[in-house]
């Protein structure tokens, strides 16, 4: 049993400790997490989406072997300790090829296990729930569980031919939000029914005992299911542990299994203790961190404006906005509201499409720009008390520097902060 595996069982048995995943491909949120993580003295999740990484370079122009040396760089850079690393992969299977065939989309999905277990990711999710072009619609259950299987089969052959041994840890299950939140306005999401959760283990565990893939399933470690918390582009569903607990009644009667939950972003901090202490013993976060990532910089350009001459300045919001509005593939299908409110959603909304945007050649200038301006100044106080009253209080307190960047790390630890109390410190 690894490390991941005791931490698991350790919940199963009633202790309140748990991991949070951090699903971004940010630099300065890594690098954020992973200086939460130093500070708290544990190990970290970050994981990679299929969409994000995969063997053609996916929207981050990232193989999983790029990611693996990108994480371990910026983790060289804070001195955190790369064996406390765990690199996860999300949603992998036919999603980014579910317009072709099942089976050009599932080979292609094959080589993409490949790279990731070769790269040296060691928590996967197997998720094949989506249909391909020439598939039935409905999906069959036993159709999903079987492509999980065939893919874990390739993940396991993987691991032994390159590391001499197999020590993955797998999640499955398919009843997940929509990735980064929905697209619509929600007024209330169903939980996870207790006997389709165990329908699911049932089906997955035909289909790995059919493939002889006993020591695999012995590594499956979690199902995703739906607690009942979502956020849409301006409101969110809070977690009401009641209607949960006929689903956390299961945990006792199946074996090795804890729940993993997505879309758990903007959750309060007690929600987040309690879905810990209900089994939801892995929790993602993502949009919620670049979120945080682009009200620091936008406070920032605030700041700016009352700094450093206009000819000089970044005007980071204006060339967002330009850079959105010329390339609109990453937000314009998700809101589909009124134009007057989508220059609101553009920036603000809970779903933080502009986070597709930060690596953009000109936005990233602009963001380096505003670095070095405020760089080579010295930002008044008064200024960050008013734009950043948090991390204002944080200076005072010798918590934080007066810099540009330890602000903005700041903001987003304070997404870390939340879940590391969960998931680290309940039972401390």
């Amino acid at each position: 049993m690894n490390h991941f595996q005791q931490l698991m069982q350790h919940n199963r048995q009633g202790k309140p400790t748990g991991i949070y995943a951090i699903c971004s491909a940010h630099p300065l949120v890594i690098e954020a997490a992973l200086e939460q993580a130093k500070a708290d003295s544990t190990p970290i999740l970050i994981e990679a989406t299929a969409n994000q990484v995969n063997q053609f370079g996916g929207y981050t122009g990232m193989t999983p072997q790029d990611f693996y040396q990108y994480v371990v760089n910026i983790a060289k850079s804070v001195e955190f300790p790369t064996q406390d690393i765990f690199l996860g992969g999300d949603h992998l299977g036919p999603v980014c090829w579910k317009n072709e065939s099942a089976r050009s989309a599932m080979e292609k999905s094959a080589e993409l296990i490949k790279h990731y277990i070769a790269a040296g990711f060691k928590k996967i999710h197997l998720d094949c729930s989506m249909p391909c072009a020439d598939d039935t619609v409905p999906l069959a259950n036993e159709t999903i569980a079987q492509r999980a299987a065939e893919l874990c089969a390739v993940a396991e052959h993987t691991a032994q031919e390159v590391f001499g041994q197999s020590d993955i840890v797998y999640i499955i299950g398919t009843e997940v939000p929509p990735p980064g939140g929905a697209d619509h306005q929600i007024e209330s999401i169903e939980v996870t029914s207790p006997d389709d959760a165990k329908q699911t283990l049932l089906e997955h565990q035909h289909a790995f005992h059919a493939r002889r893939l006993y020591s695999a399933w012995s590594r499956v470690i979690g199902l995703v299911v739906q607690p009942g918390v979502e956020f849409d582009h301006t409101s969110i569903i809070d977690y009401q542990p009641h209607k949960a607990q006929a689903l956390k009644a299961i945990i006792p009667q199946v074996d090795n299994i804890v729940f993993e939950a997505h879309s758990t972003d903007y959750q309060t901090p007690e929600s987040y203790q309690q879905l810990i202490q209900d089994h939801f013993a892995i929790l993602k976060v993502g949009p919620q961190l670049t979120f945080a990532l682009r009200e620091a910089l936008f406070a920032l350009s605030n700041i700016e404006t009352y700094l450093i001459e206009a000819p000089f300045q970044s005007n980071l919001k204006a060339v967002c906005e330009k850079q959105m509005l010329e390339q609109p593939g990453h937000w314009q299908p998700f809101y589909q509201v009124d134009s007057t409110l989508q220059p609101l959603y553009r920036q603000f909304s809970y779903s933080d499409r502009i986070r597709y945007y930060w690596p953009n050649k000109q936005i990233n200038q602009a963001t380096e720009r505003l670095f070095t301006n405020l760089e080579n100044v010295t930002i008044p106080l008064p200024l960050i008390s008013q734009f950043m009253p948090e991390q204002y209080q944080a200076i005072r307190s010798g918590v934080i520097t007066n810099s540009p960047r330890a602000l903005v790390k700041a903001k987003i630890k304070q997404v870390t902060q939340s879940y590391a109390q969960a998931c680290w410190k309940q039972s401390a």
